[in-house]
């Protein structure tokens, strides 16, 4: 049987925590700066540890306001200083409470900056190796940061998206599109076996397009989470596939 990450980004003030980590894998828990604080980073690290879903951290632009999507006017130093504690952060909490930080994924807007920009990637790239040079970055196929990441001897997880729609260059659609979230079981199913049987996935063009990805997401704030998430524990063992 084919075995697969399942991650989804946790902490992040929804509460929804207890019906998801029961049903993935990993998890990036938000570290304050668009999302979540120390209470929340305990509680998610105690309710991963307790089902044995690995641990990263989920840094962002430190922006509140608008939940880390947006870029934000801050000189490069500053934010990978905030990035560096931000991690730091995550990372005391779990050793402090007998865990180990198993990656580091960009949320939002640095996610995406960081994918095209070498300058956004360096800066990421940076506070990794700072922090926790031992741990897995994720990133996206193909990526600015990929190329980065690997050029830096970091290890690296590459990423793809269960629910997200992608263009043809691989961006993610953007959210202030409709069709940005894909919250159909079936579509997602479909989308997720394209991807990790194919390696391959249709843009929101109807191209289809090469995508290699061993750590699939799922968003914790996407409105289906929970009943996408107990369809593909049904449905992927019957496809040959484990979430492990």
């Amino acid at each position: 049987m084919q075995t697969i990450d399942i991650n989804c980004d946790v902490g992040e003030g929804l509460g929804n925590e207890i019906d998801i980590i029961p049903y993935i894998s990993s998890c990036s828990i938000a570290c304050g700066s668009h999302a979540g604080d120390e209470k929340t980073i305990v509680e998610t690290i105690k309710l991963a540890l307790q089902h044995s879903v690995k641990i990263g951290a989920h840094p962002s632009f430190p922006d509140k306001e608008n939940f880390g999507r947006k870029e934000i006017d801050i000189t490069p130093e500053d934010l990978q200083l905030s990035i560096e504690d931000q991690i730091k952060l995550v990372n005391d909490t779990v050793k402090r409470l007998n865990g180990k930080l198993h990656h580091v994924k960009p949320h939002g807007a640095l996610y995406n900056l960081s994918a095209v920009n070498k300058e956004m990637a360096q800066i990421v790239v940076n506070a990794v190796k700072n922090t926790v040079n031992d741990t897995f970055l994720y990133v996206p196929y193909n990526s600015v940061i990929q190329k980065l990441a690997l050029k830096h001897d970091l290890k690296i997880k590459v990423e793809a998206f269960t629910d997200r729609n992608y263009n043809t260059d691989l961006t993610l659609v953007s959210r202030e599109k409709e069709n940005a979230l894909i919250v159909d079981r079936e579509i997602l199913m479909k989308h997720l076996l394209k991807m990790v049987t194919d390696h391959k996935l249709i843009s929101i063009d109807g191209v289809e397009v090469k995508i290699i990805a061993e750590t699939f997401c799922i968003h914790g704030d996407n409105p289906n989470v929970k009943n996408l998430l107990k369809f593909l524990h049904k449905k992927l063992p019957e496809n040959g596939i484990k979430i492990v």
